[in-house]
């Protein structure tokens, strides 16, 4: 989506936009609130109509029978068209929101990873969700009641017109001097507004920390410091809203004191007219009980300003999140790849502009072979295994599958070619089975239970509460860290891409489930191109290739013997490795 068209949206663009098929809905909205404010009005005129014949000195009950009859089928009529259209309203509203939520999250699958890690999690929860969901009554009844409002005064001021102009007129005197106090009220409203969206933004992050740290703040003591800097941020997040009420209430109330009272203007001026005859009696009767009404629609409208700046803030905070740079990938596959092998050539990369991780690394995992990155912590080696998984854009070089550049290939199709498994991925909170399904759209529970025995999660799976059905809980809380990884290689198994990508996948398990998941990912990358991050050689060292990282370059290449002969950085880690290996060896013996 392009910035300048998003930034030039009036909230009206906005909604018909979003509102997709659903469009006509709020048409039809629009068309039942303007015949139900008429039918609103209709009861004025002919209590107007019953008011002139009272003066005339009519007595007789029935010569008012068709005037009551239709201010009951006026005000029936009212009631059915407001229910037709809130209906119609709500039903496209909620299309509407739906539609948004489902953009934002589409736009952030096409993101850059660091990008919407830049964004707190606590934020995007707050605008996807409560702030999205916060629109759903200002959009089912700011478009067709404010569009019905001002159709109805107008009409009505017409038809007062036609009886007396110059009445017509006074009936609309106290209406700008209510919109002079209206103006008070609204002149620091952007930045009112802008100030109480931030305080909100601070109080959901801080909320967020304070809630995932609780374990951390409970085992170091810091619960009153921690607890205190979550009091300030409710504090100023209350209070942003109570100061802005402070300083309009006076204006405000003025402003609905004034506006309504349009008889400060009609009697006198009507009474004046009255006296010189220019006006009768009934006609002078008339205006008033209609004037009565005429500058309550308004009222209405003017009392949804603040949800409709509201609404456009939010909309803008979605504009923001749709206009966000997508990684460069067509829709559609430009040139398919001849095989699975993957080659980096001169990639430059850093997660900041001003600070470059990566230093022109080449690398080539050739198809059907088993690759290892090892070197330091820090080194760039998980950065390499991202850029790969394309998380990332490269900020200069290409990374090529097969011989074609990866930005030349589909998101989807090339996602749909790589399976990639972090120590840190993300269950979601739904049971174990569906977890696991993930990895294969529309696999069957005999195929998810196969891949979960292969990678060694069949047994603590049936020994869970419930099983496969087993909720796993927010990021899979309710399982420990090693039994998330476990699932999270059993979904990758079940993927059944042909590059494989394990970035310290067995990081968080014991050396008897390591040892199980070692060989059923030697099974799974059969014929596959694996390319995997390690920090105990040991696991890596049969492998057909092994790189070594250093400070964001590529150090060494060769297999493990070949390695330690060059010596080197590897020599070192692979004397470190064996040496720790053997005093976690000589510890449990002595234990």
């Amino acid at each position: 989506m392009n910035e300048t068209n998003t930034k030039k949206k009036t909230l009206v663009n906005w909604i018909m936009e979003f509102a997709s098929s659903k469009r006509h809905l709020y048409t039809a909205s629009i068309l039942f609130a303007a015949c139900g404010v008429v039918c609103s009005m209709l009861p004025y005129y002919f209590v107007g109509r019953i008011v002139q014949k009272l003066l005339a000195g009519e007595r007789i009950f029935a010569a008012y029978r068709w005037e009551f009859v239709w201010i009951a089928v006026s005000w029936t009529f009212r009631v059915l068209f407001h229910s037709l259209s809130t209906a119609r309203s709500h039903v496209a509203t909620f299309a509407v929101l739906g539609n948004v939520r489902k953009a934002i999250c589409a736009k952030l699958t096409k993101v850059p990873l660091g990008d919407v890690q830049r964004i707190s999690s606590g934020s995007l929860k707050n605008i996807i969700v409560e702030r999205v969901d916060s629109m759903e009554t200002t959009l089912a009844h700011i478009l067709p009641e404010a569009t019905a409002n001002i159709m109805a005064p107008i009409l009505l001021f017409i038809f007062l017109c036609t009886i007396n102009w110059k009445l017509a007129l006074a009936s609309l005197i106290t209406f700008p001097v209510g919109m002079i106090c209206m103006a008070g009220m609204m002149k620091d409203q952007a930045a009112q507004w802008a100030k109480c969206v931030e305080k909100t933004k601070i109080l959901n992050d801080t909320a967020v920390e304070y809630i995932n740290g609780i374990e951390v703040i409970k085992a170091f003591g810091k619960a009153e410091s921690s607890y205190e800097k979550f009091q300030t941020a409710a504090k100023e997040g209350a209070y942003c809203y109570i100061d802005w009420m402070r300083a309009s209430i006076i204006y405000f109330t003025a402003a609905m004191t004034i506006t309504p009272a349009t008889m400060l203007s009609v009697l006198p001026i009507g009474g004046f007219l009255y006296l010189r005859g220019l006006v009768t009696a009934a006609d002078f009767i008339m205006v008033i009980i209609l004037a009565s009404g005429l500058i309550t629609p308004l009222i209405t409208i003017m009392s949804y300003n603040d949800d409709w700046t509201k609404a456009h803030t939010i909309f803008d905070e979605v504009g923001a999140l749709l206009d966000m740079r997508e990684m460069e990938r067509p829709t559609q596959t430009v040139k398919e790849p001849k095989d699975n092998s993957i080659v980096l050539q001169d990639v430059h990369f850093g997660y900041d502009e001003d600070k470059e991780i990566l230093h022109g690394i080449n690398l080539t995992f050739s198809d059907g072979t088993v690759n290892a990155l090892v070197g330091p912590s820090g080194s760039g080696k998980s950065t390499i295994a991202r850029l790969i998984a394309s998380l990332w854009d490269v900020s200069g070089g290409s990374i090529q599958m097969g011989g074609v550049d990866i930005r030349e290939i589909a998101l989807t199709d090339y996602n749909d070619r790589v399976a990639y498994v972090s120590q840190d991925n993300y269950l979601f909170n739904v049971s174990v089975r569906e977890n696991i399904r993930m990895g294969k759209k529309g696999a069957s529970d005999a195929e998810v239970e196969e891949a979960a025995k292969r990678c060694g999660c069949h047994e603590f799976i049936t020994n869970l509460e419930n099983g496969y059905d087993t909720i796993v809980g927010d990021a899979g809380g309710h399982l420990s860290c090693g039994e998330r990884q476990r699932i999270s290689i059993a979904r990758a198994m079940l993927k059944d891409a042909p590059i494989v990508i394990l970035d310290e996948a067995t990081a968080y398990t014991d050396p008897e489930n390591e040892a199980l998941i070692q060989r059923s990912i030697a099974r799974m990358v059969q014929g596959k191109t694996l390319i995997v991050i390690a920090h105990r050689l040991s696991t890596i060292k049969d492998g057909d290739r092994i790189f070594v990282i250093k400070d964001g370059a590529v150090d060494a290449q060769g297999t493990h013997e070949e390695l330690l002969l060059q010596g080197g950085l590897y020599q070192k880690m692979w004397e470190a490795h064996v040496l720790a290996r053997d005093e976690a060896e000589g510890g449990e013996i002595n234990a």
